[in-house]
């Protein structure tokens, strides 16, 4: 972010280089990870985050504030779209109150980062995420290079360095996720309105005389709106074909990205997080320019790998990765999961609601169940993967008493089977039933979970020589047919010298040819699903 800067001094004109804000750019860190693809292969899944299989996640920032749901700061833009509708009835006109007041209204007076991050652990959550920025382009922590963040506006708090600390204090992998690449498109209809103020236009003041509650800031640092409308998008303000930067996607000046790159790298090099989650096609700017995202990737592999031997023991993340992307950094599946075995650990990434709280979703009893997260999570891991959950948290910062109520549900079913979650790997197959035999195709970057799980639906996880066999549903007929330890099935492991009902002990088992039937008590002992430790001769 250089800007030449012109000094006369005794005649004489001076010119030197300097960045924005006074701020120099950040020196990408050196080591044995370079900034190429083929650099960054040497990069492998820590065994780590593989045994800690569910996270939750905070997706927590300005667009809370009007709890009204995801995207709130792209469509409270659009005069057709309901949020427009629920900002107006709120707020007004965005003319008059747009994305920077929303930020500055933003104050969070009821959030406790540590009661927050001590309830998920007790959970049995085994790493936490908060948001780094959205694509409102907020930073969340106390930014040198964007002086739009919590420190400064709104809640007048670090927020990513609270988070932190609890995280440090409850012994939980801290992650932060990154969204704002896409800010330059995402907030384009805000031209329309305020979006292309600049920091003079906050010296003039208000109709009254009184002094904008902006003045010396640059709208310009939040918005980056003072360049050329994208081609060919739709009224409704989709943009999801112009999610790689292509199809007439305005593209991002030199600028934006580096300013970009230096809040990420700031981030990283302040709060030292264990996971980096971007929510781009692989990499922020992948499409219109790959060095950013390599630069980042190399800088956070190479500070990790100082401290740990040469080797980097923290995760990135990215959707719509390619097989040779895989190589250098980890798949996230938004919303969805893949329908086998996966060769490379992934994660998926999904929330009980919206995103960002939304009171409707709450007031219509919306949200994701218990019964759904746990049987999403055994799904997950059975195909080698990790379960990242949001629950939604109000703009004052608290959580709602129907999400307390999940937490606690999922927390009992933990308490009692979360020997099947943690450190296990998948087994031969993933599972059988009606779901296991049937293709579920993912759809962009995830968008086909499933919420039609069955007593007939199984899954399979291993760990010292246990298989963990999880039946999605309690089943109404309490002897139950497992095929894939049948003497007829290709996953055939042997004779079963033991079953054993986790939350209750041994149950009586016969080997057959078919399969291995399993007789389970009248009594449930969870309110979820039965989880049976199966041993082998």
């Amino acid at each position: 972010m250089r800007r030449l800067l012109v000094l006369l001094c005794g005649g004489v004109v001076l010119l030197f280089l300097v960045s924005s804000s006074l701020t120099r750019d950040i020196k990408v860190a050196r080591g044995p990870y370079t900034p190429t693809w083929e650099g960054l292969e040497a990069w492998e899944c820590p065994e780590w985050f593989k045994d800690a299989k569910f996270g939750i996640w905070a997706h927590w920032g300005p667009q809370c504030e009007a709890e009204s749901g995801d995207w709130y700061a792209r469509h409270m833009y659009y005069e057709y779209h309901w949020q427009n509708h629920n900002h107006l009835r709120k707020y007004g006109n965005p003319n008059d109150f747009g994305l920077m007041d929303l930020c500055n209204e933003w104050k969070g007076e009821n959030w406790d980062p540590e009661e927050l991050v001590a309830l998920y652990k007790s959970v049995g959550a085994r790493y936490f995420f908060t948001l780094g920025q959205h694509h409102d382009n907020f930073d969340l922590w106390n930014s040198k290079y964007q002086e739009w963040n919590s420190a400064k506006i709104g809640p007048k708090r670090d927020i990513v360095k609270e988070w932190a600390e609890a995280c440090k204090k409850w012994d939980l992998p801290l992650g932060v996720s990154m969204h704002g690449s896409h800010t330059w498109t995402w907030l384009e209809k805000s031209q329309d309105y305020e979006g292309n103020l600049t920091k003079e236009d906050g010296y003039k003041p208000n109709a009254d005389g009184s002094n904008k509650w902006w003045k010396g800031l640059d709208p310009q640092e939040l918005y980056a709106q003072r360049h050329p409308h994208s081609k060919g998008w739709k009224q409704d303000g989709s943009i999801h074909a112009q999610w790689a930067w292509a199809n007439g996607a305005s593209l991002p000046s030199e600028e934006f990205k580096q300013k970009f790159q230096n809040r990420v790298l700031e981030c990283v090099d302040k709060y030292e997080p264990d996971i980096l989650y971007f929510d781009d096609t692989v990499l922020p700017f992948y499409g219109c320019d790959d060095q950013v995202g390599l630069n980042i990737l190399s800088h956070y592999y190479n500070r990790s790998a100082k401290k740990n031997g040469g080797v980097a023991n923290v995760v990135a993340m990215g959707k719509v990765l390619e097989d040779w992307h895989k190589k250098s950094m980890m798949w996230d599946v938004e919303r969805g999961t893949p329908d086998k075995i996966q060769d490379e650990y992934w994660q998926t990434c999904t929330c009980i609601g919206d995103w960002h709280y939304n009171e409707d979703v709450y007031r219509q009893n919306r949200y994701k169940g218990a019964k759904q997260v746990v049987n999403m999570l055994v799904d997950v891991i059975s195909k080698n993967g990790n379960l990242l959950l949001s629950i939604p948290i109000k703009g004052d910062g608290s959580i709602d008493d129907k999400e307390r109520k999940i937490l606690a549900d999922i927390k009992a079913w933990m308490d009692i089977n979360g020997e099947s979650i943690y450190g296990t790997r998948p087994w031969k197959t993933f599972g059988e039933g009606p779901l296991a035999e049937s293709a579920n195709p993912i759809h962009a970057q995830g968008f086909n979970e499933r919420n039609d799980y069955s007593s007939k639906d199984v899954r399979f996880v291993q760990k010292d020589g246990v298989v963990y066999t999880t039946i999605l549903r309690w089943p109404r007929v309490r002897e139950v047919v497992i095929k894939s330890f049948g003497e007829d099935s290709p996953y055939y492991n042997g004779e079963v010298k033991s079953v054993e009902l986790l939350g209750h002990g041994a149950v009586p088992f016969e080997n057959r040819k078919e399969g291995l039937v399993v007789k389970l008590p009248e009594q449930n002992t969870n309110d979820i699903s039965p989880v049976l430790a199966v041993g082998f001769k």
